[in-house]
């Protein structure tokens, strides 16, 4: 086959994938609650139950990925274990189980003239999410597109190609078994990049909204050329400040489980600010705590005259987003330059104060235009299902629309519905 009929090909099939994907957008805005429910309920028992073919099937990827030298932290992405399985399966249930978003009644009001006027949510249609390794994001996205009235197309990364396909297997369960069309949900079937190309293009005006989930690299690209609208954040470059009133325990449990936890997340912290006041009491034992777990150190020259062992701090590590045990360390004179310092270069993704002061810390809130803010509390819980939304589509850096976690709420739109009683307009 010729490139150009290759390329004829899947030009084809997305087309397909994007009228067939507007196909299973109707059925699901009018689906009720309870078929909505049952397929997830259904789909994370069938994950559950097949958690050995899911597994196999990561087995596959992973031994791919290694073979091409692959990074720690994309392995680590791309990693299923047990206990994973687990969390997407409790991922999914909880979306099953949140209060259904289409239809309800966002706000009301009557008019001096006897017009009752409501604002109500109502599904976007078609989403397209495109991701790379992370095999969990074919069911949270999955899971709330379905719970929001969405359709969803899938398109993976060729690295978790086989673990995506696994887990799609189950999701249709569920929608068998909730007599919803199976062109709800749709994984791209072909690993080309030419497909993402298409759906960027917006599939003849089926997609609605694109959603990124992946690298600088794939974000960069969507952004330059969907012609659609997109919900994504560039790059997850987050700060960790060390007030002059922290807790000094706080400060080295917090940063610590903010960097090393999973250090290839896009909650990982990534620069450290320590107020010059503590640097006698706070810096070193943060540091030491850090270095004990394999963090490297990367510090200005007040950093570098407490700890020998650190490395000099250049521009660029300023503006780098390590995904690796890797963290920038910086002294800073006051909260407000810890504040400017964020303000220039941070990715407006997630920042944490560590702070016992309230004027402090309410002025961190205040000034810093970040999608999620934290005080006292670990970077590391800028994850949708830790605020409560069962998973997310991803972290939206942007102002319209959508910002921080994208769960169900965020998946909608909305309508006004007006009731009136024969009023004419005079």
């Amino acid at each position: 086959m010729s490139l150009a009929e290759i390329k004829q090909s899947v030009t084809e099939i997305m087309a397909e994938i994007g009228r067939n994907a507007r196909i299973g957008a109707k059925a699901l805005a009018i689906a009720t609650p309870q078929q909505k429910q049952t397929a997830l309920t259904v789909a994370a028992g069938a994950i559950n139950a097949h958690r050995k073919a899911i597994l196999a099937a990561n087995a596959k990827d992973m031994a791919a990925a290694k073979a091409k030298g692959i990074s720690k932290a994309f392995l680590d992405r791309l990693l299923l274990t047990d206990a994973r399985i687990d969390g997407i399966v409790e991922a999914v249930k909880t979306i099953a189980d949140l209060p259904d978003p289409v239809g309800a009644v966002i706000a009301e009001w009557d008019r001096p003239n006897g017009l009752h006027i409501e604002r109500v949510r109502t599904p976007l249609g078609v989403i397209g999410v495109i991701f790379e390794s992370r095999p969990n994001v074919t069911a949270d996205a999955g899971a709330l597109c379905i719970k929001s009235g969405n359709a969803v197309i899938l398109r993976g990364g060729s690295d978790s190609f086989h673990s995506s396909n696994a887990i799609v297997d189950c999701m249709l369960d569920g929608l068998h078994a909730a007599r919803l069309p199976v062109q709800c949900l749709q994984l791209v079937p072909t690993t080309d990049r030419e497909a993402v190309g298409e759906m960027l293009k917006g599939l003849d005006g089926n997609i609605d909204v694109i959603v990124p989930r992946g690298g600088k690299t794939l974000v960069a690209r969507v952004q330059d050329e969907a012609r659609v609208p997109v919900f994504a954040h560039l790059e997850g470059l987050v700060h960790v400040y060390i007030d002059r009133s922290a807790d000094l325990e706080k400060a080295i449990n917090v940063t610590l489980n903010a960097k090393m936890r999973r250090t290839g997340v896009c909650g990982a912290a990534e620069t450290l600010l320590v107020h010059k006041d503590v640097v006698a009491t706070h810096l070193n034992p943060i540091l030491d705590a850090l270095m004990a777990k394999g963090c490297e150190i990367r510090g200005d020259a007040t950093v570098n005259a407490n700890s020998p062992l650190s490395k000099t701090a250049t521009e660029e590590d300023w503006k780098t987003e390590y995904e690796d045990a890797i963290i920038s360390v910086k002294v800073v004179d006051s909260v407000e330059a810890a504040i400017a310092h964020i303000e220039q270069y941070s990715s407006h993704h997630t920042e944490a104060i560590i702070a016992e002061d309230p004027v402090a810390v309410e002025k961190f809130f205040n000034e810093i235009d970040s999608a999620i803010l934290l005080h006292n509390a670990s970077t590391q819980f800028a994850d949708g299902g830790e605020f409560g939304f069962g998973g997310e589509i991803g972290i939206a850096t942007g102002k319209m629309h959508a910002r921080g976690p994208v769960g169900v709420e965020q998946l909608t739109s909305f309508k006004y519905r007006i009731r009136g009683n024969g009023q004419t307009r005079p």
